[in-house]
Formats: structure tokens, C-alpha cells, sequence
């Protein structure tokens, strides 16, 4: 069993508490590697670390093409060992090998994006309405960024913050969720490998209480970037607000998938099925209400549940299988909880609505693939987001009914529209509230686009240009041009 360390400063080191926790693989549930179990005095050590190198010519003194340099040389290096972090990732949160394969070459493209935006990012010189003065603006670093990520996506969805956070000069401590650590340990080796100066990047493991926390309230952090529940989210927003600190939340979703009946129909089922049924529905952005036109909707769901029945569910670690384990045990009793809430709603339970047990399911932390009808805006197993392969499917007669129901929701991460009608499309993009519509496909995201959610579904962009100004300031700079000009700098 492999056992790691903390890695704070540049240093591999043991926990302050002397203590480790299991990371449990979720298909065969056996534990495979001891995480450190952190606390405050480990997250304190870290934050120190990371302002140190902050402050230091290691790092503050450098140019913005030489970060680039620095992010490009890990881009090469995660591409090296591409293999060996998805096996890690996929171990660690049972996700299918195919679909982490995929990811993980991602975050490669992520660094070499941000590695060449690092330097292009300027300011402007503002024709200013004042004789005799100079004025121009400047991008500026934070400080320490702090990166608290889930279970679901734990490499990918910390590299959305990573690399534009060090892109931008600031420096990183990043604290996985306490059941996928390892693939976050082993990213910190190549970022020691690729030479970035101590202190640069930390990562810390542990409880969100006991090192989570201390964190976020830290006098000397001056970011928060977090993905995850919409209460964790709120309590981190709650928290880095009492001094000020600056925040990324990309939180949950209920987003809707809208089919209308010129839709083409045989790509609209693959994207209702790769928009709930990828990753098991665990995805903030998964599609996990299903609105489907009047005319089509019996002949929709029939081919829906048809095309379903015959899914792979098994082992994630084979190719062929195209369903894979809830990442943990708590969250198949979540899954599981809700699914019975849903039909003591009313609900109609048409697909799966159990879970599935046998040789073939290791462990059995599996939840068949679920699809409810006869569902209304009022239920929760509607309005709450159940992270699980779970579907809710809607009615429509026409657009204004289908945007009243996909709009009826307090989440606004994502929707689909899936039409051949361009008017109806652009008619549905402007009036859908969500940070991202996608019209005749889903899922689609790009380390070159913005990704983020309108009301409760998050603050701020990641992806993008958006993304790398979440983690600078603007400095705006005033120079007197004429002699003997005492005060220019008369406001009126």
C-alpha cells in the first residue's frame, strides 16, 4: 500500500498529526494508499510557504514568458506520464479508464494554453480627460490562491484553477477532497520535476474542518477558487468574505437538455444519454432534466430506455464498459435516498430506480441507470441536484413552456437546446438563464471558453481569458507630464 506525504514548500513531508486516512478504490472497495491527514498547523505551513515564495525573486521576480516556460515544461511532463496519472484518478474515484484517459490529456492543454496567454495579458493606456498627466492601467497577481477541489474530476478540475493562477504570478496551495488525494500527490512530483521554486505549489490532504477551513480564513490567502455543492460553496463564500478575499465558485446544476421535435433525433438521444449518463451523473453540468416536445416525447423515451437497457455497467477499469461506480459510499446512499424520495413524490420510476448488486459490480457500489417520469417542477428530486445517473424527464408543447420549466430553477449552470431551426435556437440561447447553452450537442467544454454558472450555480468564469483575470487585480497608474504642475489631479 503506498503511502503518501504533504507537500509544502518544496518539502515532501509527514502530517503534523502523525496520522493517515485509507483512499478507497470504489469498484472493489479496498483501500490502496494512506493520504496525510492534515490539520491547521499543516495548512498555516503551507499558506506561509506559498507567501514566501510569493514574495521571493524565485518567483515574483521573473518574467511572464518564463512562467509560461515553466507551465509548458509541465504540459510536457503530465503528457509523459498521461497513463500513469489516469490509472492513478481512476483507482481513486472509480470513473471509467476511457473517459479519464481523455481528461488527463486535457489538463495538459490547459497548461499550454495558459503558458502561452501568461505574457499577452496587459493593460491599456486610457486617453484620460486631465491635461498634463499620463495615465495606464496594470495586471497584478493576488498572492496565495487557495484551491479546493472535489472527487468527481480531481485533476482536471484543479488544473481549471491552477494553471491560470500561476499563469498569472500568483502561487497555489491546493487541498483535494479527502477521497481522490493521489493524483493531485502525484501532480505536485512533476511540478517539483518541471522546477518551479519552492513554495510555488503546495498540496495539503485532509478534512475540509480540519484543514478545508483554516484555509479559507487564513489572514494571509487572498483567493478562494472552489468547485462543488452549492452549501460548501456558500460557506466558503461566507467565510473568505469577513476579509474581503476574492472568490471562484463553480458550484452545482439541475441544467436542462430541451429536444425539440425537428431535432435530429439520433444525436439528440446520444447527447440526453452523454449529458446524465457520462461519468454516472456525476457532473456539475450533467443534463439532468430532459424536456422533450409533445410529439416526440413517447417515441423519444421509448428509444431513450431501449438504448439504456443494453449499457456496459461494471469494472471502470476495462474499455468496453460504458457505466462505471458512484465515487463513494456516501454518495450512492445519497443516490439511492433521493430515488426513493422521488417516487414518494409521485414520480414515475420507468428505468433502473435500484441499485445493482453482484459479481460484475465489485463491491456493488452501483445505482442502475434511473429515469423518472410524470415529474413537476415542485418535486425535489427535480429541484434538487442528486449527483447520480438519474433523469427527469418533462413534456413541452412549445418554446415558452419549455423555458418556463428549464428556467424554473435556482441552479443555472448549463442547457441544451437540440433543434434544426436556427431562430428557435438563438430565440432559446438568449432567453435561457445559464452560463453555458449548447445547441446540438452537450458537454462540450475547452480550456479556450469560459465555463461558470449564473444564480446559485457559482461566481466568476474558468476557461479562457475570463479565467486568468479571476486571479489578477488592476492597478491603475497616474504620472504627472508637465513641470511645475502642481495639482493635476483636480477631480471634476
Amino acid at each position: 500500500m503506498q503511502k503518501y506525504q504533504l507537500y509544502i514548500g518544496g518539502e515532501w513531508k509527514d502530517p503534523s498529526s502523525g496520522e493517515w486516512f485509507e483512499t478507497i478504490e470504489p469498484f472493489s472497495g479496498n483501500a490502496w494508499a494512506l493520504i496525510p491527514r492534515a490539520n491547521k498547523q499543516d495548512a498555516d505551513a503551507a499558506v506561509q510557504a506559498a507567501r514566501l515564495a510569493f514574495e521571493s525573486s524565485g518567483w515574483a521576480d521573473i518574467t511572464a514568458t518564463q512562467r509560461g516556460a515553466m507551465l509548458r515544461k509541465l504540459a510536457s511532463l503530465i503528457e509523459r506520464d498521461a497513463e500513469h496519472l489516469g490509472r492513478i484518478e481512476q483507482r481513486d474515484n472509480g470513473k471509467l479508464i476511457t473517459e479519464v484517459s481523455g481528461q488527463v490529456k486535457g489538463v495538459a492543454q490547459w497548461f499550454y494554453y495558459y503558458a502561452g496567454l501568461a505574457d499577452k495579458v496587459g493593460g491599456q493606456v486610457i486617453p484620460i480627460n486631465k491635461p498634463g498627466v499620463f495615465n495606464y492601467t496594470k495586471y497584478e497577481p493576488l498572492g496565495v490562491v487557495v484551491a479546493i477541489t472535489p472527487w468527481n474530476s480531481p485533476l482536471a478540475l484543479t488544473v481549471w484553477k491552477m494553471a491560470p493562477a500561476l499563469a498569472a504570478g500568483n502561487t497555489i496551495v491546493i487541498k483535494p477532497s479527502e477521497y481522490t488525494s493521489a493524483s493531485l500527490l502525484e501532480l505536485a512530483k512533476l511540478a517539483e520535476e518541471a522546477g518551479f521554486p519552492k513554495g510555488v505549489v503546495n498540496v495539503i490532504t485532509g478534512f475540509g474542518s480540519e484543514v478545508g477551513e483554516p484555509l479559507v480564513k487564513h489572514p494571509l490567502t487572498a483567493k478562494v477558487a472552489f468547485t462543488g455543492g452549492d452549501s460548501g460553496g456558500r460557506a466558503v463564500n461566507i467565510a473568505a468574505s469577513a476579509n474581503f478575499k476574492k472568490v471562484t465558485l463553480e458550484l452545482g446544476g439541475k441544467s436542462p437538455n430541451i429536444v425539440f421535435d425537428d431535432a435530429d433525433l439520433d444525436q439528440a438521444v446520444k447527447g440526453a444519454i452523454a449529458g446524465i449518463f457520462g461519468a454516472a451523473g456525476q457532473t456539475c453540468m450533467a443534463g439532468s432534466r430532459l424536456l422533450l416536445q409533445e410529439s416526440i416525447h413517447d417515441s423519444f423515451l421509448e428509444r431513450l430506455i431501449e438504448t439504456m437497457k443494453q449499457a456496459k455497467i461494471g469494472d471502470p477499469s476495462k474499455e468496453e464498459t460504458q457505466i462505471g461506480p458512484l465515487a463513494t459510499r456516501a454518495q450512492w446512499e445519497k443516490v439511492l435516498h433521493m430515488i426513493e424520495m422521488g417516487k414518494a413524490e409521485g414520480a414515475r420510476c420507468v428505468l433502473g430506480g435500484n441499485a445493482l448488486s453482484g459479481p460484475e459490480y465489485g463491491q456493488g457500489q452501483f445505482v442502475a441507470p434511473t429515469i423518472f417520469t410524470h415529474v413537476t417542477n415542485d418535486m425535489q428530486i427535480v429541484r434538487q441536484e442528486v449527483f447520480g445517473p438519474v433523469l427527469c424527464v418533462f413534456s413541452f408543447k412549445d418554446e415558452t413552456e419549455a423555458l418556463t420549466i428549464a428556467n424554473d430553477t435556482e441552479y443555472g449552470l448549463a442547457a441544451a437546446v437540440w433543434t434544426k431551426d436556427l431562430h428557435r435556437a438563438l430565440y432559446c440561447v438568449d432567453r435561457l438563464e445559464a452560463g453555458t447553452v449548447w445547441v446540438n450537442n452537450y458537454r462540450s467544454t475547452s480550456f479556450a471558453s469560459p465555463f461558470g454558472g449564473y444564480k446559485h450555480s457559482g461566481v466568476g468564469r474558468e476557461g479562457g481569458v475570463d479565467a486568468i483575470k479571476e486571479y489578477l487585480q488592476t492597478k491603475s497608474v497616474w504620472i504627472t507630464t508637465q513641470p511645475n504642475r502642481s495639482n493635476p489631479f483636480v477631480l471634476g
